[in-house]
């Protein structure tokens, strides 16, 4: 079935390398203890939620990043098995590295060919800015706190990796992943990686943009976007330079979802 599903019908399916780290995560218990998967793994998932078709140049990634609620790791009272020996089932190259505050924990781990896990959650004050948060129920590892990751992370949906039989997985709604890319993106700088980055946020941002339009959840976005908006001076610079960003058809799209929501609540 998985196969007829990406042959014909246009759904995306992972990397093998990544199919089999997210393999042995949800073996491990990853989304029964809240885990959620972002970044662009989670992109890729998005043409099953939507039914949409996805452009390849896209949904290209060489690292799975994983999320989980600091409170939910703390409070939910089980954990997972050890993250690197689960790592290490797929490949004995997996290694931690070590974390650039110079303490003894480890919130990613990459094997020889440089593919990295990593691990994040939300921060709930500037005072842990670059230091890892101890994740209970992470199995051993620690997870990076990023500003604006709570307001990703709200609300997740349920939905399928296409790896084998195909992986039950979380990720965040569509809506939410798309206004959180033109915040994230305006945060990049302008050189190097980080630039890739940033025209590889903006690309997908626009993508859900036209696909959300396309699929009549015009009041999704809205909803999520008055949400960030609303949520202060830092998040409403970050959507204006992220959304300046866009190319046009990107911005006009945004704008007809806005636009769309707005008509129905006359």
């Amino acid at each position: 079935m998985v196969s007829t599903l990406t042959r014909e019908g246009g759904m995306v399916a992972p990397d093998r390398m990544s199919g089999d780290v997210i393999e042995a995560l949800a073996s491990g218990g990853l989304f029964r203890l809240r885990g959620i998967l972002i970044g662009t793994i989670a992109f890729q998932t998005y043409a099953g939620v939507l039914s949409v078709r996805l452009p390849g140049h896209s949904i290209m990634t060489g690292d799975a990043d994983v999320a989980q609620d600091f409170a939910v790791s703390r409070e939910v009272g089980d954990s997972m098995p050890p993250i690197l020996q689960l790592l290490q089932s797929v490949d004995p190259t997996f290694r931690p590295v070590p974390h650039r505050s110079g303490q003894a924990a480890f919130s990613s781990f990459q094997n020889k060919n440089s593919y990295k896990v990593e691990f994040l959650t939300n921060r709930s004050s500037d005072d842990y800015m670059d230091q890892p948060a101890r994740m209970p129920a992470l199995g051993g590892a620690s997870a990076d706190p990023l500003r604006f990751l709570d307001f990703l992370i709200r609300d997740p949906v349920r939905t399928v990796v296409l790896h084998k039989s195909g992986i039950p997985v979380t990720v965040p709604d569509p809506s939410r992943y798309a206004v959180h890319k033109l915040i994230v993106a305006s945060r990049r700088h302008n050189d190097g990686q980080s630039a890739v980055k940033r025209d590889k946020d903006i690309r997908q941002a626009g993508i859900l943009f036209e696909a959300i339009l396309q699929t009549r959840r015009s009041s999704d976005l809205a909803l999520v976007y008055n949400e960030a908006w609303q949520r202060g001076d830092a998040w409403r610079a970050g959507i204006r330079a992220g959304a300046a960003m866009l190319p046009d058809e990107g911005r006009k799209h945004l704008k007809a979802c806005l636009k769309d929501r707005s008509r129905r609540d006359r």
